[in-house]
């Protein structure tokens, strides 16, 4: 058995130990849901956690250390822990705030990275049970293979973003706003799910054409990336700097279906992210 094929047996058992991790804070998070759900501020009204996150969170990481111990985890609302080889980055639930308000566009979100190389990603919707999941051989949807075709023309093309956020028109100002109706006028169609990993799963799927996000964190993106590109589309990592670092830890992106083309929704993100730089703007 070659490296290739070990790397390919392992990246098959991460994404059958993360499936199974998310699917288990399914029932949990069903329960939760729209049950009068209790939100915390972190560092704004906009930024919200609940006591499911953590408990979410703390199922995850009890079930990837017994599965696999050489592992480490970067969560949302842990942080680090462990130091094994393996790094597992969690998301216990994104979309927190839709979430909390009732609205079904949630999910987990857990990627398993091998010195610095995504192996295995699964983004979880739990209240319509889909599991998106991404290993060495391809994308899948509850075990099938997705072969995705987006549209071919932004007129006809569907995107999703949470962009402009309340922050992100604090820092950009009108040309947020510019931007926004940019795409509203060149699309087809533009939702805003405030789920990055779910949005990128959609992508993944052929249900949208293109997402986009800027000032996402590793957690927001990594599954959520791999499905995207082992599904056969392109993701696209934006920075503040010109250093060098793994796709899924650049701040801003945008991903787009195979057979797809998004020459505007790459203008907005370029335009933004080059008027941040010249102001001085370093986040991520």
């Amino acid at each position: 058995m070659d490296t290739t094929d070990d790397t390919r047996q392992l990246a098959a058992r991460l994404r059958s130990v993360a499936e199974d991790a998310a699917a288990g804070v399914g029932p949990m998070l069903r329960s939760a849901f729209r049950s009068g759900v209790r939100t915390e501020k972190k560092t704004n009204n906009h930024d919200l956690v609940t006591a499911h996150d953590r408990a979410s969170e703390e199922s995850i990481a009890r079930h990837l250390f017994a599965a696999v111990p050489d592992s480490r985890i970067l969560g949302e609302e842990g942080g680090h822990r462990g130091s094994g080889r393996i790094e597992w980055i969690v998301d216990p639930i994104d979309g927190t705030s839709n979430f909390a308000h009732g609205v079904a566009f949630f999910c987990v979100s857990i990627a398993a990275a091998l010195d610095g190389e995504l192996l295995a990603g699964v983004v979880y919707d739990p209240v319509a049970e889909l599991m998106f999941s991404a290993d060495r051989d391809g994308a899948y949807l509850n075990g099938e293979t997705l072969r995705p075709r987006a549209h071919a023309t932004e007129a006809q093309a569907s995107i999703m973003t949470d962009y402009p956020s309340a922050e992100a028109l604090r820092i950009d100002g009108r040309a947020g706003l510019d931007a926004f109706a940019e795409l509203v006028d060149t699309y087809a169609t533009l939702r805003r799910k405030v789920s990055a990993a779910l949005m990128l799963a959609h992508v993944a799927a052929g249900w949208a054409d293109v997402t986009l996000g800027l000032d996402t964190n590793p957690w927001d993106v990594a599954a959520g990336a791999l499905i995207v590109r082992r599904a056969g589309g392109s993701y696209l990592p934006f920075g503040y700097d010109d250093g060098a670092r793994p796709a899924h830890e650049a701040p801003c992106y945008v991903a787009i279906g195979p057979g797809g083309s998004a020459p505007t929704a790459v203008a907005v993100v370029e335009r933004l992210v080059a008027a941040r730089r010249r102001a001085g703007y370093t986040r991520g």
